[in-house]
């Protein structure tokens, strides 16, 4: 680690994992793998690894080097663009609890709430089962990149969006997310997520399942990382929605 940054700052710890990400992104956007990369900007692997971790403080040539290697400018890998934005993402699991506390703190904003899956059903014409059923996982991203886009064009800095649980699987729409809104991760046990999609008399989490439960966890601890990557981490187990829309209006809004 080079003089001057400390690992174990939130700040900086914040610095290093926002350009781990960025650096991540970039490369799966480019199609190249991690070997391909630290060859073509003539770094170790070892190291390539470490930066994408966070864990690694790279200097100027490095980051020069990386950059050119992905075809980028070196502030696409590190400066922080201003996000005085209403914009806000909420991200997680099914039964985190996104559109409930969505619309309560949409209207705690006096924004739109749209939730993205939505959108992609209205873009497809088909209902989200039928848009995997028939197209599979590829189709449902592009059409989830393309409802994204409609949504920041349409909106403006003003809404709260819900997004699918997956959407941090889609390198490119997961940092189009970030550089373009707040984001909230709503964190919940996982016998908290199931039970909630049960409630909601959604069974299919559990039909010809038995394992489902462990399925459940081993996804959270899968998906940790890049849920990690929000600006905010937020339990929804046991919370008021309320006060919790209350207090995230606060943030949002600059006030807390």
């Amino acid at each position: 680690m080079a003089p001057g940054v400390n690992p174990n700052s939130t700040a900086d710890a914040g610095v290093l994992r926002r350009f781990a990400h960025r650096l991540r992104a970039a490369r799966e956007e480019a199609g190249l793998s991690v070997t391909e990369l630290a060859e073509r900007a003539s770094v170790s692997r070892r190291y390539l690894t470490e930066a994408e971790a966070a864990r690694a403080n790279p200097s100027l040539l490095k980051l020069s080097a990386l950059a050119v290697a992905l075809g980028l400018d070196v502030s696409a890998l590190v400066a922080d663009a201003p996000r005085r934005t209403e914009r806000v993402a909420l991200v997680g699991l099914r039964g985190a609890g996104k559109t409930t506390l969505g619309k309560r703190l949409a209207l705690e904003l006096e924004v739109p709430f749209i939730e993205l899956d939505e959108r992609v059903e209205e873009l497809a014409g088909l209902s989200l089962s039928e848009v995997f059923d028939l197209h599979g996982v590829r189709r449902f991203r592009e059409l989830e990149a393309e409802a994204l886009e409609s949504v920041l064009r349409e909106e403006g800095e003003r809404v709260v969006l819900a997004t699918s649980g997956s959407v941090i699987d889609s390198p490119g729409t997961w940092a189009r997310v970030r550089e373009t809104c707040r984001t909230i991760w709503l964190r919940a046990e996982p016998e908290e997520h199931m039970r909630r999609v049960l409630d909601q008399g959604d069974k299919r989490p559990m039909r010809d399942r038995p394992r489902a439960m462990e399925e459940l966890r081993e996804l959270l601890r899968e998906r940790g990382d890049r849920y990690a990557e929000c600006d905010r981490a937020v339990p929804t187990d046991d919370e008021d929605v309320g006060e919790l829309a209350a207090e995230l209006a606060a943030w949002v809004s600059g006030s807390d």
